[in-house]
């Protein structure tokens, strides 16, 4: 069998799952949910065993420590896929939610309902844990999951989803409801997205280069975010202390995520009082800096920042420091260099915080908080799929609510168009 058909049978598979999934109820998606949960624990060993093969593989190419803890698996980090799925298992069924239902003059209501996508598609890497997180919020949400994990995970992630198919089969559901493209070659890929009509949406979760490669060959809509250049805002009107805390956070907290802090700006009115304090803090904490020419002339100890700088995202302790003239200097540089995906302002000024609010066009945009808080849990989602920076009905954290779409109701009582 070519990879082509390969793909083509796995994909129907999913869409055959998709169908039968439309007809269960919430109780009975919860339970698979539960026990899916109680089987990933007490084949734990099992998992582990062939998690091992990975990482001995990982090993082999030289993989970073990094990317080798990533991929690793064990009794805590199973426990934790597990009670992942009991944590969506609680949250509320978006799936048949109605809502703004509107009478017409004529006498019929018309309104919407939440209803699954159908097939989603999920392309990843590296971390076994996203096969159960993602089956676990398709599943929810009424949709089937066709999964094309990373390479250096495959044997991690065929015995996830091994466990978790033949829970969904033992409870009454489709196995189909998680189908895994199980084959390394990255052609894979190409011929999934090729899928039209039988995959609804795709869903690339790794580096910028992988989700460009995808974007740009797929026939299918994609929810994605390239990358995260994140902006924190100074301005003249900051209390002192909690801009300290909250630019600390938003590099510091943990500086390889996608809501990670890249570049401070500073209003040039408080950047004397504020940037030395605050750099030394970085320094300390071992963060590499980078300044503009006026940011230089406060602390010399630092590198110069380059233009090409301000569009990186280092996933790293690096950082940019720039010092603005005023509120609408800070705006220009985030509306060239924000990659939209979260920016926040630091102020006691009202108005400038209304302001950023509208004008500033990410995906979440915060006012005395840290970037590191966009994330669906920490927005009450319950759990995300990922953080999407495309502006179409998904944007910021994908949660189970993003994981569906809305079709219009028309209830009447014999209604005709004149």
């Amino acid at each position: 069998m070519n990879i082509g058909t390969f793909v083509l049978r796995k994909a129907k598979e999913a869409k055959e799952g998709a169908r039968v999934l439309l007809k269960s109820s919430s109780e009975q998606k919860n339970t698979v949910l539960v026990k899916m949960a109680e089987a990933l624990q007490k084949r734990a060993k099992e998992l582990i065993t062939e998690n091992k093969k990975d990482i001995r593989f990982a090993q082999k190419k030289g993989l970073s420590k990094a990317l080798i803890d990533r991929l690793t698996l064990n009794d805590k980090r199973i426990s934790e896929m597990a009670e992942a799925l009991r944590e969506v298992a609680a949250l509320p069924d978006p799936v048949g939610e109605i809502i703004k239902m509107r009478q017409r003059p004529n006498g019929m209501t018309v309104g919407r309902m939440r209803v699954p996508i159908g097939v989603i598609g999920i392309i990843y890497e590296s971390r076994p844990n996203v096969t159960a997180d993602a089956a676990g919020l398709c599943l929810k949400a009424g949709n089937a999951v066709l999964l094309r994990g990373g390479s250096e995970a495959i044997n991690s992630n065929r015995a996830i989803v091994r466990v978790l198919r033949e829970v969904a089969g033992k409870y009454g559901l489709h196995e189909g409801i998680v189908t895994f493209l199980d084959i390394p070659d990255r052609s894979a890929i190409m011929e999934m997205l090729k899928l039209e009509g039988i995959v609804d949406l795709i869903i690339p979760r790794g580096g910028e280069a992988l989700i460009r490669a995808v974007t740009e060959n797929s026939r299918i809509p994609v929810l994605k975010h390239y990358k995260g250049v994140c902006h924190v805002f100074v301005d003249r009107d900051a209390e002192i202390k909690m801009a300290e805390e909250i630019c600390f956070n938003a590099k510091v907290q943990r500086p390889g995520t996608c809501n990670a802090m890249e570049t401070m700006l500073v209003d040039m009115k408080i950047a004397k009082a504020f940037l030395p304090g605050m750099l030394k803090r970085f320094k300390k904490a071992g963060v590499r800096l980078k300044g503009c020419p006026a940011t230089i002339k406060i602390v010399s100890s630092i590198e110069k920042a380059e233009n090409e700088d301000f569009y990186r995202e280092y996933l790293d302790l690096i950082l940019n420091v720039k010092v603005v003239k005023n509120m609408d200097d800070a705006l220009a540089h985030i509306a060239q260099y924000s990659s939209a995906h979260s920016d926040a302002i630091v102020t006691t000024d009202y108005g400038k915080a209304l302001r950023f609010l509208k004008e500033v066009d990410s995906s979440a945009v915060f006012v005395n908080a840290s970037t590191r808080l966009n994330d669906g849990f920490q927005f009450g989602l319950g759990a995300e799929i990922g953080i999407s920076t495309d502006k179409i009905h998904a944007r910021g954290p994908m949660g189970l609510e993003e994981l569906t779409c809305t079709k219009f109701i028309v209830l009447g009582s014999g209604q005709l168009r004149e």
